[in-house]
C-alpha cells in the first residue's frame, strides 16, 4: 500500500476501531485513539521528511482508476490520485504533529460521550490529511465535506451554552461555500475533460476569460468563508468561543488553513491571471482583517473570544501575503499558515487549561496567575511572544516576509497591515498583564493547580517549533521553495500576457504621397 494511502486512511481504521468498543470502555478508546494518531503522525512526518523541496513535481504520488462523469467531450475520468509537493507538505506535517496534542487535550475536557467524539476526531483527521493530499479535484472535494462535518457533531453536541446558535451559523456559511465551489468543480469538469488538478492547471487558460473570471470568484468565495476574510468571519468567533478546547484547537490549526491551502492551491495556482486582477481588492481584504481583527480582539472580556477574533487578524497576512503574487509574500503565507496553527493552538490550549480550573474565561476574573501558576505563565508569555511576532520566534519570520513581498505589490497596503502590528502587541500584551500580573484579586484563584506532566509535556512540542522556526526558518522554508519558484514563474508569464494585451497598440507609419514627395 502507498505511504500516502495508509497516511490518509489509518485514521478511519482507528475509527472503526473505536466504534467497534463498548460505550463504557472509554480507556480503550482513548488508547486507540491516541496509538491511532500517534501512528499517523509518525508515518506523516517521515513522507514530509523524505520529500525534495527543491523539485516543484509531486511526490509519493498514486493514482487509481476510481469512476467516471460526464463531460462535454466525452466521459471524465475521476481518479483515486494522491500527491505530496511544496504547497501541501508543511500542511501535512502540521495536521500530523496536532493530531496526538489535540486528543491528549481531551483528557482535561471531555468526559460524556468520549466514544462519539474520538470517532469524530478521527474521521475528522482522515478529511483533513485528504484535503491537503488529493491530486483530484472531485477526491478533493470529498474529503472537504468529510473533515467539515465532524466539527459540526463536535461543536453541537460538545460545545457551550450557545452551541446551537454557533453550530446552525457554521452549517450555513461553510454549506454556502461548499455548494457554490461545487458549481465550479461540474464546470470545470465539464469543459476541460479531466479531473487531474496539474492536467487543469495546465489546461484552464484554454477557457474564454469571462469563464475564468466567474470560476476563480465562485473558488475564491468558498475559500474566504472557510479562512474567514472580513466581511465573512461573523461564524469564527462564535464558533470558537463555544467549540471545547480540541475542536478549537484543531479548527485553528488546520481547518481554517484549508481555506487558505484552496486560495493557493485552486485561485492563485490555477488562475495566475485573474489573481493578479483581483490582486488589489483580495489584499485589501486581507489588510482590513488584519486592523478589523486586531480592533475586535482589542474589546473583548471573553479571553477565547479574543483569540478566536485574532484570528481573524492574523489569517488577513496570509491573504496579503498570498495575493501580493511575490515570491517573499508566497513563502511568507505558507510559513505563516503553519506559523499560526501552532501559536493560536498553543493559546486555545492554555485557555483551555485556565477554564477547566476556574470555568470562567473572562479577563476580569483573573489577575495574579503567574505568582500561582509560574509554569503555566511562561508558557503563556512565549505564545503571547510568538504570536505578536518578537525575533526569535516563529511569528517574525512569517510576518516579515509577507509584509516585504506585500510592500513590494503595493506599499501603501502594506503601510496599512503593519499597522496590524502594533494593534497585535497592543491587544496580546494589555490582556496577558490583565491576566497573568499584578496581585491575586479573586479568592479562587489563590489555590489554583499549577500545570500537570500531561500539560506540560501537549505544549513542548509546540513551543520547540515556535523557537526552531524562528531561529532555523529554512529548514521549513526550503521544502517549499521547489513549488513556489514554479508558481512564481507561472504569475510572471500571466503578468507578461497581461502587460502585453493592455499594452496600447501603436499604428504603423505609412508615408503618404505628399510626404515622399
Amino acid at each position: 500500500m502507498n505511504n500516502l494511502t495508509l497516511l490518509v486512511f489509518l485514521p478511519l481504521v482507528g475509527a472503526l476501531l473505536v466504534a467497534a468498543t463498548p460505550k463504557a470502555a472509554v480507556s480503550a478508546q482513548r488508547a486507540i485513539t491516541l496509538v491511532t494518531m500517534l501512528a499517523t503522525m509518525v508515518l506523516g512526518l517521515s513522507v514530509c521528511l523524505d520529500f525534495d523541496g527543491a523539485s516543484a513535481a509531486a511526490q509519493h504520488v498514486i493514482e487509481r482508476p476510481w469512476f467516471s462523469l460526464p463531460g462535454a467531450s466525452g466521459s471524465v475520468p475521476i481518479a483515486f490520485k494522491l500527491g505530496l509537493d511544496g504547497i501541501s507538505v508543511l500542511m501535512v506535517a502540521l495536521t500530523a504533529l496536532l493530531g496526538p496534542i489535540v486528543v491528549l487535550s481531551t483528557w482535561g475536557h471531555i468526559h460524556e460521550r468520549v466514544k462519539e467524539f474520538m470517532v469524530w476526531l478521527l474521521v475528522m483527521q482522515t478529511g483533513m490529511l485528504g484535503v491537503f493530499l488529493s491530486l483530484d479535484l472531485v477526491l478533493f472535494y470529498v474529503f472537504w465535506e468529510v473533515s467539515l462535518v465532524p466539527l459540526y457533531f463536535i461543536l453541537g453536541i460538545w460545545g457551550g451554552d450557545r452551541r446551537l446558535y454557533a453550530t446552525i451559523k457554521f452549517f450555513l456559511y461553510t454549506l454556502s461555500g461548499s455548494l457554490v465551489m461545487m458549481i465550479a468543480v461540474i464546470a470545470l469538469l465539464y469543459q476541460l475533460g479531466t479531473a487531474d488538478i496539474p492536467t487543469l492547471i495546465e489546461r484552464v487558460s484554454s477557457l474564454p476569460h469571462g469563464t475564468q473570471v466567474w470560476m476563480f470568484g465562485a473558488f475564491a468565495l468558498a475559500f474566504c468563508i472557510k479562512v474567514p476574510v472580513m466581511p465573512f468571519h461573523t461564524w469564527l468567533p462564535d464558533a470558537h468561543t463555544e467549540a471545547p478546547t480540541s475542536g478549537s484547537v484543531i479548527l485553528a490549526g488546520v481547518l481554517l488553513k484549508m481555506g487558505t491551502y484552496g486560495l493557493l492551491r485552486f485561485c492563485i495556482q490555477m488562475f495566475p491571471g485573474i489573481s493578479l486582477e483581483a490582486a488589489p481588492w483580495m489584499m485589501g481584504l486581507g489588510a482590513a482583517g488584519i486592523v478589523y481583527g486586531a480592533w475586535l480582539a482589542s474589546a473583548q472580556n471573553d479571553i477565547k473570544r479574543l483569540v478566536a477574533c485574532s484570528s481573524v487578524s492574523h489569517l488577513g497576512y496570509v491573504v496579503l501575503g498570498l495575493f501580493a503574487l511575490t515570491q517573499a509574500g508566497l513563502r511568507g503565507s505558507v510559513l505563516q499558515m503553519v506559523n499560526h496553527g501552532i501559536s493560536t493552538g498553543l493559546l486555545f490550549l492554555l485557555v483551555g487549561m485556565i477554564y477547566e480550573r476556574r470555568h470562567t474565561r473572562a479577563l476580569d476574573q483573573y489577575g495574579g496567575i503567574a505568582s500561582v501558576m509560574p509554569v503555566y505563565a511562561v508558557f503563556f508569555v512565549v505564545t503571547v511572544l510568538s504570536s505578536v511576532g518578537l525575533p526569535g520566534l516563529n511569528g517574525f519570520v512569517g510576518e516579515y516576509l509577507i509584509l516585504l513581498g506585500s510592500f513590494q505589490a503595493s506599499p501603501w497596503i502594506a503601510a496599512v497591515s503593519v499597522t496590524g502590528v502594533i494593534f497585535g502587541a497592543v491587544y496580546l500584551l494589555m490582556a496577558t498583564r490583565k491576566f497573568l500580573w499584578g496581585p491575586v484579586t479573586h479568592k479562587a484563584n489563590e489555590g489554583l493547580a499549577d500545570l500537570g506532566a500531561r500539560e506540560v509535556g501537549l505544549m513542548v512540542p509546540l513551543v520547540v517549533l515556535c523557537f526552531w522556526i524562528g531561529f532555523a526558518p529554512n529548514t521549513f522554508l526550503d521544502r517549499t521553495d521547489g513549488s513556489i519558484d514554479a508558481l512564481v514563474k507561472r504569475i510572471d508569464a500571466a503578468r507578461a500576457v497581461r502587460t502585453a494585451a493592455l499594452a496600447p497598440v501603436e499604428a504603423p507609419l505609412v508615408a503618404t504621397e505628399g510626404e515622399t514627395r
